[in-house]
């Protein structure tokens, strides 16, 4: 069953594929109760918003799921597709930007297409999944850094200059703008300084970042003062824009090259108008409605010198991810996180063993702008409630609780 599917028969249907019911908010139904929750990357309250709601039905009612019919190469072209696509790279500050059917196979397919054999990459240890599983593909040559290693990412550009030299390949630089486990933020700033000293490309996945990071939203690169210094950046729709789709931007050549060459869009069907249309408004909100953005920090700095304050320890993040690390085995973390499903009325994410190492237990927070500081309030209580339980032992059954 492999490292998570050995607790399927435990844990099926409650810790893991759960079924959130009802409008996407700060409370929805779980198991036919209401729950405060703090586990969607609605950060900025699109999901629901009204008018993206309407520009999502209307463009249904226009034009339906299907069309366009076909692969964008063939027959999948649209004006609006080229609209939604000259306004993001507008929006990141780039040349040309391409949309992508999907985030993670949009990432795979980017890498893929970018490197061949005589080329080497260097990336950082905690890059998502999909980093992970593009770089699988590449049969060139690879060196990771320990996460935010600047010493080491130093060390590994100078590896990688040699062997450039030798094979008269290209470096490429990939990293994150936030991690979403972690909510830390990837060092641009200092990785674009080192384009000073080396030769390489930057490859930015900001999913996190795009939306709720910089002065305009315009992601990590904007907050770092050193967006110009990403050569490809990588967005999502799935978490500020609450909708399904990427879109990655840069120079117009590398866009050019990539629509020509990217395996999983040209033989994928194109993004459904009514996406295009939703991304479109979605697009036009994080633009013109900064309290959206700004009620998104309050809450999330809110949370965070909340539990910071009570003694919890929420990692390094400069996000509004907020992880809560905790000491602890999988069946404390599995028993404390039904505590406060069933008795608190909470529902967070948790992360135990084996996605992380033994005796650490993650609560993943997610405030988003529908939350309210009463959210807040009753969470903090909450939390230090359990966290006096966990102390005393309560939780240390030696197995995980019965939740079927």
């Amino acid at each position: 069953m492999g490292p998570l599917g050995q607790y399927a028969s435990q844990v099926h249907g409650y810790f893991t594929f759960p079924k959130l019911e009802g409008e996407i908010s700060n409370r929805m139904q779980f198991q036919g109760k209401e729950k405060l929750v703090w586990s969607l990357n609605n950060y900025l309250g699109l999901a629901n918003h009204p008018e993206v709601r309407k520009a999502d039905a209307d463009a249904s009612r226009e034009y339906g799921l299907a069309l366009p019919m076909g692969a964008r190469m063939m027959s999948g072209q649209s004006d609006l597709h080229e609209q939604l696509e000259n306004e993001l790279a507008s929006f990141v500050g780039k040349e040309s930007s391409y949309l992508l059917n999907y985030g993670y196979q949009g990432m795979v397919s980017i890498i893929d297409a970018l490197l061949d054999r005589q080329d080497v990459v260097v990336y950082d240890s905690e890059s998502h999944a999909c980093i992970i599983d593009g770089l699988r593909m590449h049969i060139g040559k690879r060196f990771v850094y320990p996460h935010n290693d600047m010493c080491s990412l130093r060390k590994q550009l100078s590896r990688a200059t040699s062997l450039a030299k030798k094979t008269g390949g290209g470096i490429l630089v990939i990293t994150e703008g936030v991690f979403g486990m972690s909510g830390d933020l990837g060092k641009l700033d200092e990785i674009a300084a080192m384009k000073k000293e080396f030769n390489f490309r930057l490859l930015v996945d900001d999913a996190h970042g795009i939306g709720i990071m910089g002065k305009t939203g315009a992601g990590t690169g904007e907050h770092f003062g050193v967006q110009e210094d990403i050569d490809i950046y990588f967005g999502t729709f799935a978490k500020a824009f609450a909708s399904i789709g990427a879109f990655v931007a840069g120079p117009s050549e590398i866009i050019t090259y990539l629509m020509y060459n990217m395996r999983s869009q040209i033989y994928a069907k194109s993004l459904p108008m009514p996406l295009v249309v939703g991304g479109l408004k979605r697009l036009e909100l994080i633009r013109t409605r900064p309290e959206l953005r700004q009620k998104l920090w309050e809450i999330a700095n809110a949370l965070q010198k909340g539990l910071r304050d009570r003694g919890f320890n929420t990692g390094n993040t400069e996000s509004p991810v907020t992880p809560v690390v905790l000491s602890g085995d999988t069946p404390e973390g599995t028993n404390l996180t039904h505590d406060l499903r069933e008795n608190f009325n909470i529902f967070c994410s948790v992360v135990a063993y084996p996605v992380i190492p033994k005796g650490m237990i993650i609560l993943r927070l997610i405030p988003t702008a529908v939350h309210s500081v009463k959210d807040v309030e009753y969470t903090l209580d909450a939390f230090s409630k359990v966290k006096d339980k966990l102390d005393r032992g309560e939780y240390a059954t030696g197995k995980i609780v019965d939740v079927l």
